[in-house]
């Protein structure tokens, strides 16, 4: 069955569809770009709402259903695209919007992400823990990596719920949708500060000192945080950490 065995799980309450679309375009919108679209479902609510829409599936099966149920629709481009190998910001600033596949959701996020400025705004459809761990305070379990990487880029907040039985096939698991909102200002080089981030989070049970001593020697030593575990900072915290450590040094020692 198409879409099964690629994990993809399709919404079909048309409440809950309106609900996703008029989070995306709260008013009209130029572009959206449209990430796993299935049998179009979403994709109709969105061409309500926006004066093109690019919608990526991967499965070749579903994207000759879309282009027949939109035959004749000139604001509707379905691409045949693996969303992991496509730049999203080739078409221009764009709102994104999807079903995300669980088993592939944060290398999705990180394309989203990789738009910087060209994003307007994402709703996306994930897996309840996922969309908690996004959403993560310091200081609780769901708080890691992803939260950082997530909150780095963007202002992440659940909308709603949904249970299982509002897709088909149902999923084992809780849904959630989320609205990632773009910061307004973003490090022009965000790659050395993930690094850091990820250095940090890799045994999340050991402390800062544990993890960083390998790359940064006695400098985490010096630093206040380095008894602390990454989990017990903020964003801003971490960020203050590691540009302090850079100041100390010439950078990491490898």
């Amino acid at each position: 069955m198409a879409g099964k065995r690629l994990g993809q799980h399709f919404l079909i309450r048309r409440a809950l569809l309106a609900r996703l679309a008029e989070a995306a375009c709260p008013e009209r919108e130029p572009l959206v770009i449209e990430i796993g679209p299935g049998r179009g479902a979403l994709t109709e609510y969105l061409l309500e709402r926006a004066g093109r829409v690019v919608a990526l599936e991967i499965d070749a099966e579903l994207v000759g259903v879309l282009r027949a149920k939109f035959e004749g629709e000139e604001r509707l481009e379905v691409l045949e695209a693996d969303v992991l190998g496509t730049r999203l910001g080739q078409w221009g600033p764009a709102v994104v919007a999807g079903n995300l596949p669980y088993y592939i959701t944060s290398p999705i996020l990180a394309r989203i992400f990789a738009m910087g400025p060209l994003l307007r705004r994402a709703v996306i459809l994930t897996q309840e823990e996922v969309a908690r761990r996004i959403t993560a305070r310091p200081g609780t379990r769901a708080y890691g990596y992803l939260t950082v990487e997530t909150q780095l880029f963007t202002r992440p907040e659940i909308l709603f719920t949904l249970a299982p039985s509002a897709f088909r096939p149902a999923p084992q698991v809780r849904s959630a949708a989320v609205r990632l909102t773009p910061r307004a200002e973003q490090a022009p080089d965000p790659a050395p500060f993930l690094q850091f981030a990820a250095r940090c989070f890799r045994q999340k049970r050991k402390t800062l000192r544990n993890n960083l001593a390998p790359h940064y020697g006695s400098r985490i030593d010096e630093q206040p945080e380095a008894g602390l575990r990454a989990e017990q900072l903020s964003l801003e915290q971490l960020r203050d950490l590691f540009a302090r450590l850079e100041r100390q040094g010439s950078g990491p020692l490898y």
